[in-house]
C-alpha cells in the first residue's frame, strides 16, 4: 500500500523532507497504557492495550511531507484528516516546543498561509530539521516565481 503522500504528488514533483511522528509525543498514551495494564484490574488490561493501540496507530498513521511544491500532512487511519498547502502561499513556518519537547527533540510544526488558517502538525521528531529545509526549499521556490 502506498502511502497518501505518494498518492497525491503530481508529475515532475519531488519530496524534499519527510517527517514522523515522535515516539516521544505519544509518551502519555503509552505510560496510561502501562499504567492501566500493569497495576490494576484485568479489566483495566483492556483499556491500557486499547491506549497502547492509539498511539501505535497515531504514530503508524501521520505523514508530513514537504515536496518543492506544497507541505503535506495526514492524520488518521478511519478518519481522515488533510493539509495541502502550496509553498508560495506559506507565510510564516512556526515551531512549538516544550521544555520537554526541547530535551527530547520532538515538537508542532505551524504553518500559516495568505488567506489559510493556521495548520498545525503535532509531536513531530525534530521540527527544527523540518522548519530549516522549508525555509531552504521556499526560498528556492520564489528564487524561480521571480525568475
Amino acid at each position: 500500500m502506498s502511502s497518501y503522500v505518494e498518492s497525491v504528488i503530481g508529475n515532475g514533483e519531488t519530496v524534499k523532507y519527510e517527517a514522523k511522528v515522535s515516539v516521544w509525543s505519544l509518551l502519555p498514551l503509552l505510560i496510561l497504557g502501562l499504567i492501566l495494564g500493569l497495576f490494576l484490574s484485568p479489566a483495566a488490561w483492556w483499556l491500557g492495550l486499547i491506549f497502547w493501540i492509539m498511539a501505535f496507530f497515531r504514530y503508524k498513521t501521520t505523514e508530513l511531507a514537504l515536496t518543492d511544491k506544497k507541505i503535506i500532512a495526514k492524520f488518521g487511519f478511519i478518519k481522515r484528516d488533510t493539509i495541502e498547502i502550496l509553498l508560495p502561499k506559506i507565510e510564516s513556518i512556526q515551531v512549538n516546543q516544550s521544555m520537554l519537547g526541547r530535551m527530547l527533540n520532538y515538537g508542532s510544526v505551524i504553518a500559516s498561509g495568505a488567506g489559510n488558517p493556521q495548520a498545525p502538525i503535532p509531536g513531530i521528531s525534530d521540527p527544527m530539521a523540518f522548519r530549516k529545509k522549508f525555509m531552504e526549499v521556499q526560498e528556492k521556490v520564489l528564487d524561480n516565481t521571480k525568475a
